[in-house]
């Protein structure tokens, strides 16, 4: 598809986003704004309890065409992708098939890690893992020549986020790749703050694991999350956290053998979460209708006016602005990021915090008239200001 960088994507797509009628809405950092057709997604799963009582065949399908849209979102094959309840989840079951007994025990991640994937890495210290995080930059920029270091032959896996949930820091991850790949490490990548606001191309970017959510960019609900696994580098991995729908043969309802799916489905685990399956697809289904790189193009220059408008206030952007390292979210430094989130939503205008800092995550829903909303929120609420 080709980028219309001249586009209104607001003006075309906003009157389905009834959230806009109420509240000046830039928190898709933490859920992604209430599309028409998602909610309308929800009735559909009930309609098959209220026609059908028990609609296996219509789960178990629509289990398959979210496995299929997340194919389309990555540009692979969908049976490279594991749809799961959460990162967690998926995190939980890549772990368990790791053999940490051997002198390849390390996992290299960073600081900007979310705490699942710094929990479940130390949870594998019991069973022989050796993790090193390596100290980030001051504005949470990955220090790539320190990451880079630390891996080596002993290193049996690198973890690295693709964009920090702290501020929004966005990491080139093509250098972390290649230094893995080089000493017979694999990567696994943390995208859940990035897919569906940036393009993701897996079928160039090798990392062997990805993992994200539907909840946020994707406009999805909870219950849904995904991972990714390269065959040809992740195929001789064999989880011991697994369950029915991780079998080769769910039907068989096999108890006396471990039989997982060969392809990226044995990292599964049980009945997943049906009722959420159905905006996980009604949400993917909207996004890749506008185009992924539109969304990109679009939402930039929104992010430029927050950056300049909110800056010129007197408050600190702590998200760095380097292309390379800016994507989804812009962070303010803010002297107490809770008082700061309520005094915004007092002006109607809603967004999170983490870390100290003030998140504002723009999507393709948001226009010109929401950033100067939101300026004038900062505006009114300059006693937050923290140098």
């Amino acid at each position: 598809m080709a980028v219309n960088t001249s586009t209104d994507l607001a003006a075309l797509y906003r009157s389905d986003f009834k959230v806009f009628d109420h509240v000046t809405y830039m928190n898709t950092c933490s859920q992604g704004a209430l599309a028409d057709s998602v909610k309308g997604s929800f009735d559909a799963y009930l309609k098959t309890l209220e026609l059908k009582g028990s609609a296996w065949g219509d789960w178990a399908g629509h289990q398959e065409t979210v496995r299929d849209l997340l194919g389309k979102f990555f540009n692979v094959p969908a049976n490279q992708i594991a749809v799961t309840t959460s990162a967690s989840a998926g995190v939980a079951s890549l772990a368990s098939a790791l053999d940490f007994t051997g002198k390849r025990n390390k996992v290299v991640t960073t600081d900007n890690e979310f705490p699942t994937i710094g929990q479940i890495w130390h949870a594998q210290e019991k069973r022989g893992a050796k993790v090193i995080h390596v100290p980030s930059k001051e504005d949470l920029t990955v220090d790539l020549s320190a990451l880079l270091a630390a891996i080596d032959d002993e290193t049996l896996i690198v973890s690295v986020t693709h964009v920090c949930f702290r501020n929004g820091t966005m990491t080139e991850l093509e250098p972390i790749i290649e230094a893995a790949h080089k000493v017979g490490a694999l990567v696994l990548v943390d995208a859940y703050q990035s897919v569906g606001a940036i393009p993701i191309d897996l079928s160039n970017l090798k990392t062997d694991f990805l993992v994200g959510g539907n909840l946020k960019y994707m406009l999805g609900a909870p219950g849904v999350g995904f991972m990714f696994a390269r065959p040809e580098t992740t195929g001789h991995l064999i989880p011991t956290a697994t369950g029915w729908f991780a079998a080769d043969n769910i039907f068989a309802m096999a108890i006396h053998s471990y039989d997982p799916a060969k392809d990226a489905r044995r990292f599964e685990s049980g009945t997943p979460a049906i009722p959420s399956l159905y905006p996980a697809a009604a949400g993917m289904e909207y996004v890749l209708n506008i185009g992924l790189a539109n969304i990109a193009a679009y939402v930039a220059p929104l992010h430029d006016e927050l950056r300049e408008g909110i800056s010129g206030l007197g408050y600190r952007v702590v998200t760095p602005k380097a292309p390379q390292n800016h994507a989804a979210m812009i962070a303010i430094a803010t002297l107490d990021e809770n008082a700061h989130v309520a005094a915004l939503e007092s002006e109607k205008v809603v967004v999170s915090s983490r870390d100290g800092n003030v998140r504002i995550s723009p999507h393709f829903y948001n226009d010109r008239e929401d950033v100067a909303k939101v300026i004038a929120a900062f505006a009114k609420t300059k006693q937050f200001i923290r140098k």
